[in-house]
């Protein structure tokens, strides 16, 4: 397995030891990993604390030339909010855990030049399938149905 969708696939196990959704995103930088988060929107009492906001959030302030070299992985297709924020920064490549349990707007951000590698990990689908029959509401809560 690639180590970054590991250190994701890490940080969406924290988040559900946590109490939380287990989705875990890192942000990297010429093959260095910069920010690390997780969704935290529970633990935080947060209406935006997805997991790819808190990578973000937590890799700081970059300049638009960092961002533009940068990877963003997470375990699950991103969000409409979490694909925007990278459409905003020009993040060029999204790395995706799986999108068998939730798909983003994923054509959109391909038609907007993005690269996307969805790899349907095992381990990210047995994540989120375990998490959204055990808490169905908390899932449908953070995905706003």
């Amino acid at each position: 397995m690639d180590a970054f969708m590991a250190a994701a696939i890490d940080e969406a196990r924290k988040g559900l030891s946590e109490g939380g959704i287990p989705i875990g995103s890192v942000l990297v930088i010429d093959g260095k990993i910069v920010g690390r988060g997780h969704n935290r929107r529970v633990q935080r009492q947060s209406a935006i604390l997805h997991a790819e906001m808190d990578a973000l959030e937590n890799a700081g302030r970059l300049t638009a030339k960092d961002y533009q070299r940068a990877v963003l992985y997470s375990t699950l297709s991103p969000c409409d909010m979490c694909s925007g924020t990278a459409l905003l920064y020009k993040i060029p490549r999204i790395v995706i855990g799986e999108n068998q349990t939730f798909r983003g707007p994923e054509e959109y951000v391909r038609s907007r030049g993005v690269e996307l590698n969805i790899l349907n990990d095992p381990e990210c689908i047995r994540l989120m399938r375990e998490f959204i029959a055990a808490r169905p509401e908390l899932w449908n809560e953070d995905i706003g149905v």
